[in-house]
């Protein structure tokens, strides 16, 4: 949700924009100019005011209020508590993902069973804790940054652990376009973190490329999740004979 000192910046940037001096916009409003210096500067008005300036700046209040959500910094992270809200319905983790991946509402009902309803009442939820902004005729914006990623020890891995990590690991990795690598080595603790930012660009350039490819048909396309990791560890068993 956009606060008033946000909408009040935007303005001041549309009025820059429009070359409108704040002489020319007290002029529309009928104030006088210092008015209109303190009312701006102050930072907070009513929200008929604001629309009052966007009818002098002929902008439409939701485009304003559009371009002040397009400004918020996206997360690279959610909080627990986020995360806790994610995990408590199945079907919400399911929708959760499947926006991550930027999947329409068409896409989701269509490959999932989910009525219309579900998938907006969901979408809706998604909004209220913060993932996605809900747009008109359920379109909607992702608020994650490309750099997001599930907290480590949070509710939604803790998921992943105990329900889907036996069930990733028990294929055979040996499809098209599969592979699973296991590489154990010792290595300098100075560069053990620039592998992790190669990994972490690899991961990048899979999301883009599933971004990009969203224009082929689906026939084309194929789902794909890439799993990625490394840590200081060893084999329990191995540790176990350890001198």
């Amino acid at each position: 949700m956009s606060t008033t000192a946000d909408l009040v910046l935007a303005l001041k940037k549309e009025l820059k924009s429009a070359q409108m001096t704040y002489a020319d916009l007290a002029k529309k409003l009928g104030m006088a100019e210092s008015s209109v210096k303190r009312m701006l500067a102050k930072g907070d008005m009513p929200l008929s005011r604001i629309d009052a300036i966007c009818r002098a700046l002929k902008l439409d209040f939701a485009e304003l209020a559009r371009r002040v959500a397009d400004a918020q910094p996206l997360l690279a992270e959610l909080t627990q508590a986020q995360e806790k809200a994610v995990v408590a319905d199945k079907k919400l983790l399911l929708v959760a993902i499947c926006v991550l991946s930027q999947w329409t509402l068409e896409q989701i009902v269509t490959s999932y069973r989910l009525s219309e309803a579900e998938g907006i009442k969901y979408l809706a939820q998604l909004d209220r804790i913060g993932i996605i902004e809900l747009r008109p005729l359920n379109r909607y914006r992702l608020k994650l940054a490309k750099t997001f990623r599930w907290r480590p020890h949070g509710p939604v891995m803790h998921y992943f652990r105990e329900h889907a990590v036996l069930d990733y690991f028990s294929g055979g990795f040996d499809g098209h376009g599969e592979g699973l690598l296991l590489v154990h080595g010792s290595i300098s603790r100075s560069l053990a973190p620039s592998f992790v930012e190669r990994l972490q660009r690899v991961a990048q350039d899979f999301a883009q490329q599933h971004l990009a490819d969203q224009k082929l048909a689906e026939k084309e396309r194929e789902g794909y999740t890439l799993l990625l990791g490394m840590r200081d560890w060893e084999f329990e068993a191995f540790a176990a004979l350890r001198r």
